[in-house]
C-alpha cells in the first residue's frame, strides 16, 4: 500500500483554567494582544478518532524531526485542512513553538501569526469559537489484529487548524497574560536519515 496524506483531529477550547507556561516575551505578547495556545496535539498507541494508532517510537522519531523546524521557526500550519502535502505560506495562521511529552501525549504550544489566516484564527479564539488541531503526515497504513497501524514510513508535515474534532479530553487552552514550498529540505532528510540510523543502532 502507498503512502496517502494521514489527517488526525484533537479538539481544541479557549479557556483560562491552565496553568502559566509563558515565558516573558511570550507574556508581553498576549498582553499586546496576541494569542498563544497550548495543549495536546498528538497520542501515541491509542486509538484515535480516524481509527489508527501511532507506535510510540514512529511519533518520537518524528517529534525529533519536527522539533529542528521549531529551532528554525519552520513550523508552521494553515487554517483548514488543505488536500495537500505541502504547507502554503499564503495561508499560514499559526507556529508551533514547543512541544514536549506527557506520557503517551505529545503536547505543543502554538503562536497565532499576525496574517489574515492569523486574524481570522485569532478572532475565532477570541470568540470562543471551539477548534481543533490535526496533524498533517504522508505515510502508509497496515491492518493488524483489527487495529490500522500507522508504518514507519510515515513522516510529519504539519499541524493544522480545523474546526472538526475527533478525539476526546484533547483540549488547547488560550494562554492569558496572567497565567515558501516544500518545508522539508535536503538537510531535512539527512537529518531524518540520521535518526532513523541511529534508532536502530
Amino acid at each position: 500500500m502507498g503512502k496517502k496524506l494521514l489527517r488526525e483531529y484533537y479538539e481544541l477550547c479557549d479557556g483560562g483554567s491552565c496553568p502559566d507556561v509563558l515565558t516573558e516575551s511570550e507574556k508581553k505578547f498576549v498582553s499586546g494582544g496576541g494569542v498563544i495556545l497550548s495543549g495536546k496535539l498528538q497520542e501515541a498507541d491509542a486509538k484515535n478518532g480516524n481509527g489508527r494508532k501511532y507506535p510510540k517510537h514512529i511519533l518520537e522519531r518524528e517529534m525529533k524531526n519536527y522539533q529542528k523546524l521549531i529551532d528554525e521557526r519552520r513550523a508552521l500550519g494553515e487554517l483548514d485542512h488543505p488536500e495537500d502535502s505541502v504547507i502554503n505560506l499564503k495561508n499560514a495562521s499559526h507556529c508551533v513553538t514547543e512541544i514536549w511529552w506527557k506520557g503517551p501525549e505529545v503536547h505543543g504550544k502554538i503562536k497565532v501569526l499576525n496574517t489574515p489566516s492569523g486574524r481570522i484564527l485569532q478572532e475565532l479564539v477570541k470568540e470562543g469559537i471551539k477548534l481543533g488541531i490535526s496533524s498533517r503526515g504522508l505515510g502508509s497504513v497496515k491492518e493488524e489484529k483489527g487495529n490500522t497501524i500507522v508504518e514507519d514510513d510515515f513522516q510529519l508535515i504539519c499541524f493544522d487548524m480545523v474546526s472538526e474534532p475527533s478525539t476526546n479530553e484533547a483540549f488547547m487552552i488560550k494562554e492569558a497574560k496572567s497565567h515558501e514550498s516544500n518545508i522539508f529540505t535536503k538537510a531535512d532528510r539527512i537529518n531524518r536519515a540520521l535518526n532513523d540510523i541511529l534508532r536502530e543502532e
